[in-house]
Order: C-alpha cells, then sequence, then structure tokens
C-alpha cells in the first residue's frame, strides 16, 4: 500500500495498527495536533456494509455520531438517509443535500427554537418526518400549525449499551411508555400524517446484548401489527410506512474484541420483527458503525513523567477533544507512531525497537479524570512521539468543548487517500468572538453601583 492509497479495505472492523503510520505522521507534521483524522473510504465501505446486511431496510445514519459535512456528503452518496436529533442537526443536513424525504427529525423534549426551526423547515420541504416521544411534544407541534408526517417514538422498557448513561430504551426521557403508545399513535394520527412508530436500545450495543435488542425489536413489530391491523373492531387501522428500531450497533474498541457480526444482526431484527403488516417497512438508524472506525485523533507527547506510581505522559489532548474516557470509562486503543527525540535531542528509537511500559496517557486539562488511558502497556514513550488514538470518529470531535478555554482542534479528511482540511484549527481569537461581538452590538451588560453583573432576566 501507498502512503496515498485509502487506508482500509472492507473488512468488518478496522484497527488502529491497520493506519498507514507514515501518513499520519505526515498529516500531524502538515496540520499540527491535536489532529482528527476521518477517512471518507472507511465510512463508505461501512456505508455499504449496512445495506447489505439490510437490503429491504430503511437505513439512516444516525447524524449526531459526527456532523461534518464532508462525511454527511459520503453517508448521502451512499444512499442512507439521516436522522437528526436537534435543529442544528437538520440544518447540517439539509446543507450537505438531503431532501426532506430523506430526514427524520428525532427529538428529546425540543427547545422552543428547535421546534419553530423544524416547523419552518418543513414548509419547504414537507417531507421531513418529526418522531415525538411525548405526548407534549405533539402538542407543541399542533399549537406551531404543523400537521405533516409524524412518527411516534415508544419507550419500550428493555434497553441496553455500552454505558449506563447512554441507555435509552427503558429510561423515562425517552418515549411514549410501551401500554399509551398505541393510544397516543391513534390520537396522533387524528391531526398529523402519523407515518410510523420508533424505538432505540441505546448506543454501542455489543455481542452479549443482541438478547435485549431482539426483545426491543419484537414488541415493536407487535406494536405495528396492533396499529395497522387493531384486534378491537371499534379502532381504525393506522396506515404506518415503516418501524424503526434504532441503531446502536457497537464496535470494538479493544483491540482484540470480535467486531459485530452484522448479518447476524440483521437476521436476528428480520425475525423478530416479522411479520410485519403489508406496506409497512423495518428502518434502522446506525450512527456509531458508520463512522467510528473511520477516525483517529492524533496527539503529541510533550511530557514525560516518571513518579513512584506510574509513569505519566502528557499529551497535548485531552478530555475537551475526546471525552468519552472521561465521561463514560471508554476504552480507546492507542499506538505510538514515534517521532520522539531523546534527552540528548537525538532521534529515539523506532516504536518497534522499544520495550513496552505501562503508562498513564493525561492531557492538559486541569481536571484528575483528564487521561485517556491509565496503566496501559505503550512503546516506551519519548517526548516529541506522535500517538494515535483510534476507533476515535463517533462523539470524538462531536463532543469536543472549549472547557479551559482550549481551542477545539482540526479535523482533516481523507478522501480516496487526499487530505483536504474538514474543519480548521479554532484560535484563542474564537475563544472570545461571541463577547466581542456582543459587546460590539451594545449588548453587554453594565456593571451594577456595587460591581457586579445583573442576573438574566432581571
Amino acid at each position: 500500500m501507498s502512503e496515498n492509497e485509502p487506508v482500509g479495505g472492507n473488512a468488518p472492523v478496522r484497527r488502529v495498527s491497520d493506519w498507514d503510520a507514515a501518513r499520519l505522521r505526515e498529516l500531524a507534521a502538515e496540520h499540527g495536533t491535536p489532529l482528527y483524522v476521518q477517512d471518507l473510504d472507511r465510512v463508505r465501505e461501512n456505508c455499504e456494509r449496512l445495506l447489505a446486511a439490510f437490503p429491504d431496510a430503511d437505513v439512516r445514519y444516525a447524524v449526531k455520531a459526527h456532523t461534518g459535512r464532508a462525511v454527511l456528503e459520503a453517508v448521502r452518496d451512499a444512499g442512507l438517509d439521516a436522522e437528526c436529533a436537534s435543529a442544528g442537526e437538520v440544518d447540517r443536513a439539509l446543507a450537505a443535500g438531503f431532501d426532506g424525504s430523506r430526514l427524520h427529525y428525532t427529538a428529546v423534549n425540543p427547545p422552543a427554537r428547535d421546534l419553530d426551526y423544524v416547523v419552518d423547515a418543513a414548509e419547504a420541504e414537507p417531507d421531513i418526518t418529526v418522531t415525538a416521544g411525548a405526548v407534549d411534544t405533539l402538542d407543541r407541534l399542533a399549537e406551531r400549525g404543523y400537521d405533516g408526517r409524524v412518527c411516534v417514538r415508544v419507550n419500550p422498557g428493555v434497553g441496553a449499551g455500552h454505558h449506563e448513561k447512554v441507555t435509552t430504551g427503558g429510561a423515562a426521557k425517552f418515549g411514549i411508555p410501551y401500554d399509551r403508545a398505541a393510544a397516543v399513535a391513534r390520537e396522533a394520527a387524528e391531526r398529523f400524517d402519523a407515518v410510523g412508530i420508533h424505538a432505540h436500545a441505546g448506543s454501542g450495543i455489543d455481542p452479549d446484548q443482541l438478547d435485549s435488542h431482539r426483545e426491543l425489536v419484537a414488541r415493536m413489530g407487535e406494536l405495528a401489527r396492533e396499529l395497522a391491523e387493531p384486534s378491537d373492531e371499534t379502532a381504525a387501522p393506522l396506515d404506518l410506512e415503516y418501524v424503526d428500531v434504532g441503531g446502536g450497533f457497537g464496535v470494538p474498541y479493544e483491540e482484540d474484541a470480535p467486531p459485530l457480526d452484522l448479518s447476524a444482526v440483521a437476521a436476528a431484527t428480520r425475525e423478530a420483527v416479522a411479520p410485519l403488516p403489508a406496506g409497512v417497512d423495518l428502518a434502522v438508524e446506525p450512527g456509531r458503525y458508520v463512522v467510528a472506525d473511520a477516525g483517529v485523533l492524533l496527539t503529541r507527547v510533550n511530557t514525560v513523567k516518571p513518579t513512584p506510581d506510574e509513569t505519566v505522559v502528557g499529551v497535548d489532548a485531552g478530555m475537551t477533544d475526546l471525552l468519552r474516557p472521561a465521561m463514560y470509562d471508554a476504552y480507546h486503543p492507542i499506538s505510538n507512531l514515534g517521532g520522539g527525540r531523546d534527552r540528548d535531542g537525538g532521534d529515539a528509537p523506532a516504536p518497534a525497537d522499544r520495550e513496552a511500559t505501562p503508562v498513564t496517557v493525561a492531557g492538559p486539562i486541569c481536571e484528575t479524570g483528564d487521561a485517556l488511558c491509565r496503566n496501559r502497556a505503550l512503546a516506551d514513550p519519548f517526548r516529541g512521539d506522535l500517538l494515535a488514538v483510534g476507533v476515535a470518529g463517533a462523539y470524538g470531535y462531536e463532543m469536543a468543548s472549549q472547557y479551559n478555554s482550549r481551542p477545539r482542534p482540526a479535523e482533516v479528511a481523507l478522501d480516496d487517500g487526499t487530505a483536504t482540511t474538514a474543519r480548521r484549527r479554532e484560535t484563542l481569537g474564537d475563544l472570545t468572538v461571541v463577547e466581542r461581538e456582543a459587546a460590539s452590538d451594545g449588548n453587554r451588560p453594565e456593571a451594577t453601583p456595587d460591581g457586579d453583573r445583573p442576573e438574566a432576566g432581571r
């Protein structure tokens, strides 16, 4: 493989060791670190695998996993629809070329400004579908004059996921309780064009949790049959278009974890939901599976500090760049790509020629939790080494923040081996631009006589 060839091959999973180390070192030298690298060829491969596994289903990309324009355009061209959790994601999807028939807005407790935006967008794109998980949300849509396509989100009482914070299927926050869902869906059909029902077990479902996924799918199949072919002769049948059973298909983060058997998942999903009423299709909405192993985060070692308890390796990426380890105790594989210098200023040995040393890789944020790994064996690190943090394409940049007044990192997209800047690196000036704009508009609150700022709304 040459340095300019796309990385990968349509295997079920790409490990961090499968990336071209020389190419990653080139990108880090050109663009600096921290740096996200997203391979669009791998995104397309993952889309192809999903479409092959679910040939008769509507496959919708959960945009929240990665909202970058280059990724959205690659997903669009691959044939997936877009499932959006906010008005901002709807706006991004429209800008990336998705039309309304391929847009699904699935909000949770949507703010008023989000509903206003989506209802306005539906004027121009009437085929947008709005998924509501509460009767109040349906009422708020009606109050805005919306009478278009809706889907009812159901809480099936079954959840799964890689962490309790992303297990949605059994959490009261998400969806109409299962025992009320049929009545709510029928009531919604009197005010809107009710086209579907939806549920989602959680994020990062691994092979050991497929029983929960199958149970969710089976319950949604039962509900679809009850709505389309009601046992109560007094209940009008609903003309549903689809049953959306969510996504959450997991990817292996640990190096020795097996890939998800997507074909088996698809077969189990079809078996559990069957038989669907005539004219009702299956829909799934993967996010992580599309983009996770298509991305890496590159970070540079700036400090190596031996202590009596552990060796701390300081790097220029932290929880503001990749939050998942701090928030979920998530594991990301890390590979030392070398390039560092020894204390005498000479080239450090190649990583393959070094001993593996247990280290804690810590970022620059003033928090104890700011660590990418703890007690992990890596090739003995030197200052200046480049580290590649693998499987970082999902919820990496999306959860980045400016905490500690740190600018967010840059991101490059690889397309057939060619790198382009997908998101520029933020500057210190970007951190204060909204404050400076507010001050220039004359909206900066005046100080009260005692020197305190007035409270908002007072």
